[in-house]
């Protein structure tokens, strides 16, 4: 059973993606049955009329106030203020009472970049933000993307972008300051859970193709399993999973590994068109609860699970649609494998106002096959696995003047030494003491990268150190939670 289009258009991660010369992708329109990217929630003008009407609600008698506000300040306030941006504050400021960092104005630029947005690719660092806690945080970075390169995680908070604090900005207001064209540079002040202390990261801005779905067959112990990974939830997400799932099938895998790891989710009814693929009739693959606590429970038309054994990945940057998928499958009793997803249970629409503007609010919750809101809490791994240590080391803040050095101890010495193990050197502890033995593992990074051999961490070393270990990371070696993942799904 689909869910009904005039109703709910989509669900998403309630981030904005910095994106096309400065637009937003973590909020992606519907198409109408023409295909073309409307700005309505429907698929036609009555049904958007209509829904206008049943959703009208009394006005409160002192609703005068707005308007003798806005009279009084365009009389008597000193200086020149745009009508627009008076009724637009207004808006911002009603919604804002509602606390909710999901629910957001978007005015008709940001409407157009959204538009723009859902073509093949867009400009940006390729990163999903949202606010959370007041901060603007990372909700994750795209597949191959500038901010995966830089090293950005998962739940890492911007502090400030070029020397400017984002202290008071709401998100719209924080992406428009890191948004910007192809080959220019950004710099990001990030907060990293786990460390006292912020550090910069510089991030050229690129074109940030949209593909959303890889898939690889892992050989070992006479099996053959096949890996999808799935980074968003988008426009042409479905139909890539399908091919790319059956061209596994007719490849004869023992079994499937979904991999939703960082992805921070988007479009319902791509999640609803992949869940369609593997949850049966006899059970419903998500409910949806409404304001007044009525759910109502969606299922599929499949008659039977798949015969072989699947599993799905996730982490702390697994969110929205990615959840919906990972809870559905555990409940269905596959296993769930790495460390508990981030927790939003709520839908989105894009409600437009008749100028090109429109309101992102959320008016749904959506709840597991059983009844469970994931919301705040996320979704548990069945098979809890972390990865290794330097995969959460951040990045090493040193200079030529102030390099680190034998004898010293420091929060930013245990971090290099994490990474240096990672990398293979024996830095003899981790524990932030500099002692001889992480000399010597730092002479022979030195010698094995040609660079001086000092035994001192200056900005050269620091730097070749941090980028191998990024490029390790994206290169994939050392992916316990994928290892594991094969380990257990034969068992």
């Amino acid at each position: 059973m689909k869910l009904n289009q005039t109703k709910i258009i989509l669900i998403l991660i309630g981030a904005l993606l910095i994106g096309v010369l400065g637009g937003y992708g973590g909020v992606k329109l519907a198409q109408n049955s023409e295909g073309n990217a409307p700005l309505e929630i429907t698929n036609s003008e009555n049904e958007t009329d209509n829904a206008e009407e049943e959703s009208s609600a009394e006005l409160p008698a002192d609703l005068d106030k707005i308007s003798q506000t806005f009279d009084l300040i365009k009389s008597n306030y000193i200086e020149d203020v745009d009508d627009n941006e008076l009724v637009e504050g207004a808006i911002e400021g009603m919604l804002s009472t509602l606390e909710d960092p999901h629910t957001s104005y978007l005015d008709s630029e940001m409407m157009e970049q959204f538009n723009e947005q859902i073509e093949s690719s867009f400009e940006g660092i390729g990163a999903e933000v949202s606010e959370i806690d007041g901060y603007i945080t990372i909700m994750s970075p795209m597949k191959e993307s500038p901010a995966e390169k830089a090293g950005l995680r998962p739940n890492d908070q911007v502090l400030s972008v070029d020397g400017e604090s984002l202290e008071g900005l709401n998100v719209n207001e924080a992406v428009a300051k890191i948004r910007g064209e192809k080959g220019t540079d950004v710099v990001l002040e990030i907060q990293r859970s786990g460390t006292s202390d912020p550090f910069e990261v510089t991030i050229q801005r690129d074109t940030i193709p949209v593909e959303t779905v890889y898939s690889e067959v892992e050989s070992e112990d006479g099996k053959d399993t096949g890996v999808i990974q799935i980074t968003n939830f988008s426009e042409h997400t479905g139909e890539e999973f399908e091919e790319q799932l059956a061209d596994l099938e007719e490849q004869d895998i023992d079994g499937l590994v979904i991999d939703v790891r960082g992805n921070p989710g988007g479009l319902l009814d791509v999640a609803e068109e992949i869940l369609q693929q593997f949850v049966p009739s006899d059970m419903p693959y998500l409910q949806i609860e409404d304001a007044n606590g009525n759910a109502e429970e969606y299922v599929s038309n499949l008659d039977e699970a798949k015969d072989y054994p699947i599993s799905v990945l996730i982490d702390e940057g697994s969110a929205s649609a990615s959840e919906i998928v990972a809870v559905a499958m555990k409940e269905l009793d596959y296993d769930v494998v790495g460390e508990t997803s981030f927790g939003k249970g709520t839908v989105q629409q894009a409600i437009p106002l008749g100028d090109d503007s429109s309101i992102k609010m959320t008016t749904l919750k959506w709840l597991s096959p059983g009844g469970e809101w994931i919301d705040g809490k996320g979704v548990e791994p069945t098979v809890e696995q972390r990865q290794d240590d330097y995969y959460y080391s951040t990045p090493i803040q040193v200079t030529d003047d102030e390099p680190l050095t034998f004898d010293h101890t420091s929060e930013a010495v245990a971090n290099m030494q994490v990474m240096l193990s990672g990398l293979g050197y024996d830095t003899g502890r981790t524990d932030g003491y500099f002692s001889e033995e992480t000399e010597q593992a730092v002479e022979e990074f030195q010698e094995d990268n040609d660079l001086e051999t000092t035994g001192e961490v200056d900005e050269e070393t620091g730097g070749l150190i941090e980028t191998q270990v990024i490029e390790k990371i994206r290169d994939g070696e050392d992916d316990r939670q994928l290892e594991r993942s094969l380990e257990e799904l034969y068992q």
